[in-house]
């Protein structure tokens, strides 16, 4: 069994500068960590690990050079290979254009059983890049799996987690999963693996090694989307304080409330 968890580098605070020409976000390496709901992605695909040993991991994740940082992560807490897709040709890309270039990458791979995604990226916050790449791979996919339950030869069963109810259900195979937080515990990067792995080279992959080399088809030339604004998010607080009775506070509220479009 062959499993492709999707991973990526986040910015590790709100302090993110914003290209002004672009509109995207200025991605600094020492401002980035690993995607929280990643974790609980990789996790899941240790847990299938665990319940059929002979499966192996390949983490992927699209970036610049620097995002190597978070597939060592990846390799130091369990997966057993690694591969990063990158090119300035895909930089500016919407989440169409990432998950083109993400289905591009997982075909290169070859035949893969599971494609397991976090829930989202707490950059984006879109939930859409899972969905998209099972689309362009013609694979089913089942979103916001909390717990792995069975694992049988052509198929899984998984449960699923929504604002109203849980769903059981059992998918074939290939498919793709997309992890919501559960009672899984990520594990932290081991040192022997750190050891055992300092040699691993990282594979990276460009857009000439890609199936379609079409440049239109990634980055924002491939993408149908343009952001028209983005800017960090104030930190202001304004306080206002109102006296008197209460027919005259709530008035004063509900002017506030309307005002500010609450209503």
């Amino acid at each position: 069994m062959k499993i492709v968890t999707c991973i990526k580098q986040v910015p590790a605070s709100s302090n993110v500068e914003v290209d002004p020409v672009t509109g995207v976000l200025i991605r600094d390496s020492n401002n980035a960590k690993l995607n929280p709901y990643d974790l609980y992605a990789l996790e899941a695909s240790f847990s299938i690990k665990e319940k059929n040993p002979n499966a192996t991991i390949t983490a992927i994740t699209m970036g610049p050079p620097n995002a190597k940082s978070v597939l060592k992560e990846a390799l130091y807490m369990g997966t057993d290979e690694a591969v990063l897709v990158t090119d300035r040709r895909f930089a500016g890309a919407d989440v169409l254009a990432t998950s083109y270039t993400l289905s591009q990458l997982i075909k290169l791979i070859g035949e893969v059983d599971i494609i397991i995604c976090g829930k989202q990226t707490t950059d984006g916050d879109t939930a859409q890049v899972g969905p998209e790449i099972a689309e362009f791979l013609g694979v089913p996919h089942i979103p916001y799996v909390i717990e792995i339950l069975e694992i049988l030869d052509d198929k899984i069963v998984v449960k699923s987690t929504y604002d109203t109810h849980d769903e059981i259900n059992e998918i074939k195979l290939p498919c793709l999963l997309t992890i919501e937080k559960s009672n899984l515990t990520p594990r932290l990067p081991s040192y022997k693996r750190k050891i055992k792995m300092k040699n691993y080279q990282i594979d990276t992959v460009t857009l000439d090694q890609l199936n379609d080399k079409n440049p239109k088809h990634y980055g924002l030339n491939g993408s149908p989307t343009q952001v028209e604004e983005i800017f960090p998010p104030s930190n202001e607080m304004k306080s206002k304080f109102i006296e008197g009775n209460k027919e005259t506070l709530a008035h004063e509220l509900y002017k506030i409330l309307d005002e500010n479009k609450f209503l």
